[in-house]
């Protein structure tokens, strides 16, 4: 019989313009320590973003999410951050922050494929729904 594993997961998330709380679902992080995984999957879609704050810096952004991915690969490429224990850099990135990346608050779920669960999360949190006919 499969094994349930438990997972803790935060939806990434873009704020343009932090005095106006708005916000765009562009990732998510995971972190399952049975299955060894912290992992970020991020799909930031540019025009979402642009209609929030017209003058916002794609680039710059893009950027900062990129770190957030090697923190979670770890390894030389990382940083000091991306040297800890997968639960500290989770800990880490998940901490509350007034900056134009945060993430939400933590949740917790189970799964019978870690391995699986970031491609939900993606579907249920970050990707826009196609408009039903």
């Amino acid at each position: 019989m499969p094994v349930r594993s438990s997972y803790d997961y935060a939806v990434i998330r873009v704020v343009p313009r932090v005095e106006r709380e708005e916000f765009v679902n562009v990732g998510v992080l995971v972190s399952c320590p049975q299955a060894k995984l912290l992992v970020a999957g991020i799909e930031l879609d540019p025009r979402r973003l642009l209609a929030l704050d017209p003058d916002v810096d794609i680039d710059a952004v893009r950027l900062h999410l990129q770190a957030i991915e090697r923190i979670c690969a770890g390894g030389v490429d990382s940083g000091p951050i991306g040297q800890l224990p997968p639960r500290a850099r989770f800990h880490w990135l998940t901490a509350k922050r007034s900056s134009i990346i945060q993430l939400s608050p933590v949740h917790t779920g189970r799964c019978l494929q870690a391995d699986a669960i970031v491609e939900h999360l993606l579907q249920r949190m970050v990707r826009v729904a196609a408009p039903r006919d």
